[in-house]
């Protein structure tokens, strides 16, 4: 007991001294002992939820060995020492056809941090939630011990012969993840570090044929199965899928902190019922977020073996975020209709910087809703077809077929210089190299989205620039939406304040008004009905950010008639019902009864919310356009319909509506406690909304806005 004590103290005084001071109090408030893991490492960014961890589980860091029944029947003597290479993985027991693919294939020597950290504890056969930087390796932190650990549940597995006896009734273990794209980065990797072994690698996704992938999970068998949770629950829930997983000793949550943020705890727990109970089979459960706020707690207390439970935090208490080092600008323009000219103007002059110093310029341009995303694409296109200096554009969004998506996040990744245009389905998890800028139109749904977003630049120590254009009257929205952050006024640019009303910007003979004309010009060969859709898109989206209906109904008129639309579209009436629209707004309130009586579908980041309108499947639902996925909204970051976004069902065929949150509360787009996209605390630093402390820190003020 002595002994434990001095060392607790002695771990502690290494700790700064704010952060041994709340430690400390921790153990006060708990009346609990922490050891070794919590205070061995000065890398405690969030006492508020080490508190709460401590709370549920009074071994929570503890290293005593794990129990008969949490450990694999054929688990191999393990060296305690740590390790940081590679190549020193079979000290831990880890398989040569494992090692030899990280270090031959990969060529992989140095662990970063987190990947020690983790893999030498998942190894041991403990239950784990992790939290690392985005950008840090997380993928091979889990894979690692999760192939490993199938290879000890079946040594056989371990040559390559074996494949030819896989079957589909066989799956050992199974990693959930957010978004599509991320589950094929996720596959992708771990078809190569299995590469040398017997272990059959298969991916589940929503938006592709799923007759197709079950004859294939028939015809080669599966081991690992990588999935979106839809998807997942669809094939094991279905009797006729012919695939089971009565041997699953291995369940991994990367982006865990989405899982649950978009409100499908309850989904999750139903795929969890489907797989063999954990006194029958052992499972290991291995939570990895980037964030760690308390909704991931919640979760971690539920899934995680209370008894052999191990936390992992790599970011140090005075360890300055990634977010805080990319440089980012913010840009005031003075409609929506000038964003399209700003874009291009701040990559013209972005991509003569790069060319004369020798470097290369590729962007992710993050746009608010999907409709806008494609009328971005076709006016690019267009743009690049009458100046090829503008790099090649791609395009990734909700409604393109996953072979589409797949197809351009690889033309995109393979890119040296290249743009691309995305709703928020690449914002999380997705390792682009190169990324030298990322531009947000609009304000971000969610501080933490803002990271996420950011995130895509400025990775493994390379350099980025963060660029976010809003509209003059989302600039208070902005403000409030992300505090502390280290965001400047931006004015250098011509584009953002140019009346394009005005005949002179509008032919390009007013001073700097050239990336107007290009637009106007460019604009000609779009079809109008994308800018019609885009219109209706946007209605959520600036509501959440404009309050003054008047305001935003002329934010949106101009919008479309200075880029060239002829007459203002149709607001249906439900819709303008549900976002407090009238006539005397300056809208046009009635059916769509131009172009065509195609229904302009949506996006999960509101523009659905209208989409469809006019009868057959309706209005906004928290649920996703793609018909595979029953559960396909969490696959999307910025999708979450709760607590802030539109009620399950949404507004059928344009009738009931339904704005309000999952859960029938209050929320709404912008509401003042922090439950919807963003709240109106503003407080709160990287992953908490709610005012509290955040696991990144960050301002708490109320209402003390931003600098810029």
């Amino acid at each position: 007991m002595w002994k434990n004590t001095l060392s607790r103290q002695s771990r502690l005084c290494r700790l700064p001294v704010t952060a041994a001071r709340q430690v400390q109090l921790v153990s006060k408030i708990t009346s609990r002992p922490l050891t070794q893991a919590i205070a061995s490492r000065t890398n405690i960014t969030s006492i508020s939820a080490l508190s709460a961890l401590s709370r549920f589980q009074p071994r929570l860091y503890s290293t005593e060995s794990a129990t008969a029944e949490a450990t694999p029947e054929v688990a191999p003597e393990r060296s305690n020492e740590p390790v940081t290479k590679f190549r020193d993985l079979r000290r831990l027991g880890v398989h040569e056809n494992i090692v030899e693919a990280l270090v031959r294939d990969f060529k992989y020597e140095d662990m970063t941090e987190v990947q020690s950290a983790t893999i030498n504890a998942a190894l041991k056969g403990k239950d784990m939630v992790a939290q690392a930087k985005t950008g840090t390796g997380k993928t091979l932190a889990f894979l690692v011990p999760v192939l490993q650990r199938i290879l000890e549940q079946d040594p056989t597995l371990a040559s390559r012969a074996s494949r030819n006896r896989a079957r589909a009734d066989d799956i050992r273990a199974i990693i959930m993840s957010p978004t599509r794209e991320l589950a094929e980065q996720i596959a992708d990797e771990a078809m190569k570090l299995a590469s040398r072994t017997g272990i059959v690698v298969q991916r589940a996704v929503g938006g592709t044929r799923k007759r197709q992938m079950l004859q294939d999970v028939q015809r080669r068998g599966c081991h690992l199965l990588i999935a979106t949770p839809g998807r997942l629950y669809d094939i094991l829930s279905d009797p006729n899928s012919g695939i089971d997983a009565p041997r699953c000793s291995a369940l991994v949550l990367d982006e865990a902190d989405r899982m649950l943020d978009v409100g499908f705890d309850k989904e999750l727990r139903e795929i969890v019922t489907l797989l063999p109970p954990r006194n029958q089979v052992q499972r290991q459960t291995l939570l990895f977020s980037a964030t760690i706020p308390k909704s991931v707690i919640s979760l971690a207390k539920s899934w995680v073996d209370p008894h052999n439970f191990e936390f992992v935090q790599t970011i140090k208490a005075d360890d300055e975020p990634t977010h805080h080092k990319v440089p980012q600008h913010i840009v005031s323009a003075r409609g929506l209709e000038n964003v399209f000219p700003t874009i291009l103007e701040l990559i013209e002059r972005e991509v003569t910087a790069a060319k004369e110093k020798g470097e290369k310029f590729k962007a992710i341009v993050f746009l608010p809703t999907t409709l806008m995303v494609q009328l971005s694409y076709y006016l690019f296109r267009s743009l690049r077809n009458n100046d090829r200096w503008i790099p090649l554009v791609n395009q990734i969004h909700s409604r393109l077929t996953q072979d589409q998506r797949t197809r351009a996040a690889q033309n995109f990744k393979e890119a040296e210089s290249s743009i691309l245009l995305s709703s928020d389905v690449t914002a999380r998890g997705m390792d682009f190299p190169g990324v030298t800028h990322v531009i947000q139109v609009g304000t971000p749904p969610n501080r933490e989205q803002y990271i996420h977003r950011l995130g895509r630049t400025g990775r493994a120590g390379k350099e980025g620039q963060g660029w976010l254009i809003v509209v003059e009257p989302e600039l208070h929205a902005t403000r409030k939406l992300l505090p502390g952050l280290p965001i400047k006024r931006h004015t250098d640019l011509q584009t953002p304040q140019l009346d394009m009303s005005n005949e002179a910007v509008k032919d390009g003979s007013a001073d700097g008004s050239k990336h107007v004309a290009a637009v106007l010009k460019a604009m000609e060969s779009v079809d109008p009905r994308n800018l019609e859709d885009s219109y209706t898109s946007l209605i959520g989206h600036l509501n959440k950010s404009i309050h003054n209906s008047a305001e935003l109904v002329e934010t949106l008129n101009n919008y479309v008639t200075n880029l060239g639309l002829k007459e203002i579209p149709y607001i249906a009436p439900a819709v303008a019902r549900n976002m407090g629209i009238s006539a005397r707004d300056g809208a046009k309130i009635g059916h769509k009864t131009s172009f065509s009586d195609r229904p302009s579908s949506g996006d999960r980041f509101g523009d659905r919310f209208g989409g469809r309108s006019q009868g057959g499947r309706g209005g906004y639902s928290g649920r996703s356009s793609d018909n595979d996925d029953p559960f396909s909204v969490i696959r999307d970051a910025g999708d979450r319909p709760s607590s802030g976004g539109f009620q399950r069902g949404g507004s059928r065929g344009g009738s009931r509506g339904g704005f309000g949150d999952r859960n029938g509360s209050r929320g709404g787009f912008g509401g003042r406690s922090g439950g919807g996209f963003g709240g109106r605390s503003s407080g709160g630093g990287y992953g908490d909304r709610s005012g509290q402390r955040s696991s990144y820190g960050g301002s708490r003020g109320r209402d003390s806005g931003a600098d810029f």
